[in-house]
């Protein structure tokens, strides 16, 4: 029987392509705007501002998520390993690589960023007398992958105090110090965050990367989970070999999907976890990390719909961001029992996530508080030099949202 052809195939396929059609009528029928709460799936009765920890999902984007799942299931094989999913990937990659500023070559679609540093520790070119160097602000999905892989693989790992006694008051000079300073002559590779998620300290990527690259450090690898969504991205001026998100958070796609983009470098000499068939075709780019056999095709598709979403809301975004964090900032400076903790500028080292310090209770009792009394979602952090409400609005979150929040604390 003669095979057939690629239009014959994706003629096979009108349920793929009526689910793709209904997102673009939905979404490109309206004019870009500011999203409220009613495109979103949240209880009514729920103020959510706790996206660094997991975001929320856009009705839109949720629906096209579900049509792609039940459009996949009028014919698993056509859709998941069939021409109609790899042209349908191909505007996934696409809108990826724009969005990171990368070629659609060097896009991975992933997990989520914990999946892509278990990548980087077990397949990169490391070994004994190589030191892979991080902070005690990295999250450890960034760092544990790394720990576990030196036990078998021989290099060291190193993870240094950054100095958190008053973080308001630290520049991006200040945190760029901070990293340089502790890179030793074995260092060979160096795992930073974009915006931690503690305090919400926006490192200067490039200028960390330039420094340690002139210091001998051969892979800069980036947790870009409270990044990716919040602000513009360019991943070919950073100057970074692995730049990596959960795309369930500021980017509001699916729970469980991320993507990253690699360096050339990383590219060529990064081994993948997992070989299957066909992976000659996928060699000398990113791919190679996509690929490691059946995947969740609707879920990686809908990744491009919560991008699309993205650009069709992002207007005046980061304005708006810094304005809710001003507005709270402005609260916390007038009441003594609280402490501002975090950078005070947005523009210089700052992030829609910010630390409220608590100079009586425990953070995490108030956040319990706060959810099991007002329905208000937060996130606490107690420990050494550490208790604060995390506060991390995004895209739907209002000056009434930081209203009520502040009403429940006071």
């Amino acid at each position: 029987m003669r095979k057939p052809s690629r239009r014959q195939l994706l003629a096979a396929t009108p349920a793929l392509l009526a689910a793709r059609s209904a997102f673009s009528a939905q979404l490109h029928d309206q004019e870009p705007s500011v999203p409220t709460a009613s495109d979103y799936l949240l209880d009514e009765s729920v103020t959510y501002l706790n996206h660094a920890s997991i975001g929320t999902i856009p009705r839109a984007v949720h629906r096209a998520h579900t049509d792609y799942l039940a459009a996949c299931e009028t014919n698993p094989w056509l859709h998941v390993w069939g021409d109609a999913w790899t042209e349908a990937s191909a505007r996934t990659y696409g809108l990826v690589g724009a969005l990171l500023g990368a070629a659609p070559d060097q896009v991975a679609l992933i997990r989520n960023a914990t999946a892509a540093f278990g990548m980087a520790a077990n397949g990169l070119p490391l070994g004994a007398g190589d030191e892979v160097l991080y902070s005690s602000l990295n999250h450890v999905g960034a760092t544990a992958s790394w720990q576990s892989a030196s036990e078998s693989r021989g290099f060291s790992v190193r993870r240094f105090h950054f100095p958190i006694d008053d973080p308001a008051s630290l520049s991006t000079d200040d945190v760029t110090a901070a990293y340089l300073g502790a890179i030793s002559d074995a260092t060979r590779a160096l795992v930073i965050p974009h915006v931690d998620n503690i305090f919400g300290l926006r490192h200067d990527v490039k200028a960390i990367a330039a420094g340690a690259r002139e210091r001998g450090v051969e892979w800069i690898l980036v947790d870009a989970a409270q990044s990716v969504g919040m602000f513009d991205i360019d991943f070919k001026d950073l100057g970074v070999d692995v730049y990596a998100t959960s795309a369930h958070k500021w980017l509001q796609a699916p729970k469980g999907t991320g993507v990253m983009a690699l360096s050339k470098a990383a590219i060529a000499q990064m081994r993948p976890l997992v070989t299957t068939w066909g992976h000659e075709r996928s060699e000398g780019t990113a791919r190679l990390f996509t690929d490691f056999g059946t995947r969740d095709m609707a879920k990686l598709l809908t990744i491009g719909d919560a991008i699309e979403f993205h650009q069709r809301t992002n207007e005046g975004r980061e304005e708006r961001l810094g304005r809710l964090r001003e507005d709270l900032m402005g609260r916390v400076d007038s009441v003594a029992k609280f402490e501002w903790r975090s950078p005070r500028s947005y523009a210089d080292g700052g992030a829609s996530v910010v630390a409220v310090g608590l100079k009586e209770g425990s953070a995490r009792d108030v956040a319990r508080a706060l959810f099991e009394d007002h329905r208000i979602v937060v996130r606490g952090f107690t420990g050494p030099g550490m208790n604060h409400v995390r506060v991390s609005p995004n895209a739907l979150n209002t000056e009434a949202d930081i209203e009520r929040l502040w009403s429940a604390l006071g």
